[in-house]
């Protein structure tokens, strides 16, 4: 599989998953909740996106672990959850890197 498949694949699965978790939390408002949801989304998409495509020369894993941390810290910045958000990126970005050591290279 080639490494724009796989990373729209992770992307969205990424993705779904991140928002997913966020449904039952609670907002002041629908469009509070939809923009938090959305955001999400494209933050962990983007990391699926770039993961598979990025590798700095390095493993996949390593390669992971760095853009999912360093993907997830403007948003881990903004919202003031660091553990959160810096843990399932970190833990994404290296399950996305061990899929892309399987799948690519």
């Amino acid at each position: 599989m080639d490494a724009i498949t796989l990373g729209l694949i992770c992307g969205l699965i990424f993705g779904l998953f991140s928002s997913l978790i966020m449904i039952p939390m609670k907002f002041d408002s629908k469009r509070e909740k939809w923009e938090a949801l959305s955001s999400s989304f494209m933050d962990r998409f983007m990391i699926g996106l770039i993961v598979p495509n990025v590798t700095f020369g390095l493993d996949p894993l390593i390669s992971g672990l760095i853009l999912g941390v360093g993907l997830s810290l403007p948003s881990a910045i903004i919202t003031r959850a660091y553990a959160p958000i810096m843990v399932i990126g970190a833990v994404g970005g290296l399950i996305i890197g061990f899929v892309t050591k399987s799948f690519v290279g």
